[in-house]
């Protein structure tokens, strides 16, 4: 849909169209965080051709043992299998979908949703202060917490307890994927 054609409407249906107008303009314009859902196991190649592109990205990685008949090494996976983010304007989208590997951004009703900006700086500033982060299950229940000191200062999540350490799930609701936290006690504060 072009501008005049959005305008045009606006004028006819009145304040609620205008609104809407100038919020989808702003969408189109402004850059936001998006969701890539990628092929399987191709997210850093995804990420190095985005790069190559010049569009901005974030790949969450954490850093893991794996174990082979011969060996041991410590190797770095997506902390969200199969999905990456992507700052783009949405009218930008087709740089994104022309990458080999990408499937689509995530979205309702076939139009891509933004992500909170939030979410993705608590994101990049837990894991640049070198928290140790892991894959965790989707969680919705439990006891809901908010951080109140260090990098991740501000972030809410749910508070869960394994071999005597705490731990905070961080989820990203529109993909629906989770990741668990190391924090300590004192640093967390119940929400009511």
């Amino acid at each position: 849909m072009q501008t005049k054609e959005i305008s045009k409407r606006a004028n006819e249906t009145g304040a609620a169209g205008r609104y809407l107008a100038a919020r989808f303009r702003t969408e189109l314009v402004d850059p936001c965080w998006f969701a890539v859902y990628t092929r399987s196991r191709h997210e850093r190649r995804v990420a190095a051709r985005l790069a190559d592109n010049g569009v901005v990205y974030f790949l969450p990685l954490f850093s893991t043992i794996r174990r082979w008949k011969d060996r041991k090494k410590c190797v770095e996976l997506p902390l969200f299998p199969g999905y990456l983010f992507v700052r783009i304007a949405l009218h930008e989208r087709l740089r994104v979908l022309q990458v080999p590997g990408v499937v689509r951004l995530v979205g309702f009703n076939g139009q891509p949703v933004p992500l909170p900006e939030s979410e993705i700086e608590s994101l990049r500033t837990g894991l640049a202060s070198h928290l140790r982060a892991e894959p965790h299950p989707y969680l919705t229940v439990g006891r809901r917490i908010r951080v109140k000191n260090g990098p991740l200062k501000g972030v809410e999540g749910i508070l869960i307890r394994k071999k005597n350490r705490y731990r905070v799930v961080i989820s990203v609701d529109l993909i629906m994927r989770s990741a668990v936290v190391e924090i300590d006690l004192p640093d967390i504060e119940r929400i009511a």
